[in-house]
């Protein structure tokens, strides 16, 4: 366990009266209940998923509001992250909570050096969403309600059941256990290094679920030649999308696909900017933009895209956290979808409402959620910044 102390470097007479006097930092390692693997598993590139890394960030004011935020990583980058929060948090001392954008500058020029995508902004994503549920809280609101939401209510789909390391028996059991349960829709992993076993496994779910929504996620594997031909393939199914057919650093790739296919492409998941994402909308690589904030700065950055997205008319279904996602989601201006996964249930208190296809609001203030005492059992590593008199 570490800690720091800071000196104030902002003014004591804030606008709002209220200044930042305490960071508190912690690495979670979450482990997952069975390894999971998708396409990148099957074509050699990484090897299966056994737990996520989160950093969490809790910040405290002098009038006694509080704010909590996270970032995560899969497989590596997670004491990266914290690394660099570390470094960066005391910075927040002695700040007016209220300036969440400048508070996000400050935070970027502090760590210039190492960029303003990847690990850097990562780090400072759990910070920024810290801030955004503190001012929600701190106005009574759920942070979509501050946002300006759009509605009560978001649709919602599974993708924590459909796996490439399960036959396809145990998705249909997943995805009914899941349709029950009130989710609207179904994403299944394809990608397999055979395209003729991701037919078969479309086609026998497609089948046995009907009309349900069904997704398609191929986690970047095809080049483009395969990922012509099997898209082609899968258009027959009517499907609400096809993710990431490509690398996700392919724009004219995906563009090329996008206008020519009779089903959506969606992809973004795994850029880690505002300017990385504005490459795709340029390109008009993406029916269906899929932005994480936690991978591109937090939500003060995810707003910004946002608009980006809705001056093109763009679908937005933001990738996995649904629990920072909902909120984000019911204050975009077009019906959007949100990711379920239920990875994180070990790590809250609380559960959100889902019934009828979608994932609901509830009425507590900020994000709603609260650490286990399980989650701040898995915590590997803490730093504790404070203000100094």
């Amino acid at each position: 366990m570490t800690g720091s102390d800071a000196t104030a470097t902002g003014s004591d007479a804030t606008a709002t009266g209220d200044r930042i006097e305490r960071v508190t930092l912690s690495s979670i390692t979450l482990p997952l209940a069975a390894a999971i693997s998708d396409a990148k598993v099957l074509t050699g590139r990484q090897r299966p998923m056994t737990e996520v890394a989160f950093l969490f960030a809790e910040i405290g004011t002098a009038d006694g509001h509080q704010g909590i935020g996270f970032g995560y990583s899969k497989r590596a980058g997670g004491p990266a992250q914290f690394a660099h929060a570390a470094e960066v948090a005391p910075e927040l001392i002695g700040e007016d909570p209220s300036d969440i954008g400048r508070l996000w500058t400050k935070l970027v020029w502090a760590g210039a050096s190492v960029g303003r995508s990847g690990a850097a902004t990562q780090a400072i994503a759990a910070v920024d969403v810290a801030l955004w549920d503190l001012k929600a809280k701190r106005a009574g609101l759920p942070l979509a309600k501050l946002l300006g939401a759009h509605r009560d209510s978001v649709r919602c789909y599974d993708t924590s059941g459909g796996f490439l390391h399960e036959p396809v028996e145990q998705i249909l059991e997943n995805a009914g256990r899941n349709l029950a349960a009130g989710i609207g829709g179904i994403k299944i992993k394809v990608g397999h290094p055979e395209p003729g076993v991701d037919l078969v496994r479309v086609g026998k779910v497609r089948e046995a679920l009907g009309d349900t929504p069904l997704m398609v996620d191929a986690n970047q594997q095809w080049d483009r030649p395969t990922a012509r031909r099997v898209c082609r393939a899968l258009d027959e199914f009517g499907l609400v999308w096809i993710e990431e057919p490509l690398d996700a650093y392919d724009c004219a790739g995906h563009a090329r696909l996008a206008a020519t296919l009779d089903t959506a492409v969606a992809t973004g998941e795994m850029l880690t900017s505002v300017a990385e994402h504005r490459e795709l909308i340029r390109h008009g690589a993406a029916d269906v933009l899929q932005p994480d904030a936690p991978r591109i700065g937090g939500i003060t950055q995810f707003l910004r895209l946002a608009a980006l997205a809705e001056q093109e008319h763009l679908t937005l279904a933001p990738h996995f956290a649904m629990e920072i996602h909902l909120h984000l989601a019911a204050a975009y201006p077009h019906e959007p979808w949100v990711e379920h996964f239920d990875w994180l249930h070990p790590l809250f208190e609380e559960r959100l409402e889902i019934r009828d296809g979608r994932m609901h609001l509830s009425d507590r203030p900020g994000l709603g959620i609260t650490l286990t005492d399980q989650a701040r059992h898995w915590t590997v590593q803490r730093a504790d910044i404070r203000r100094t008199l």
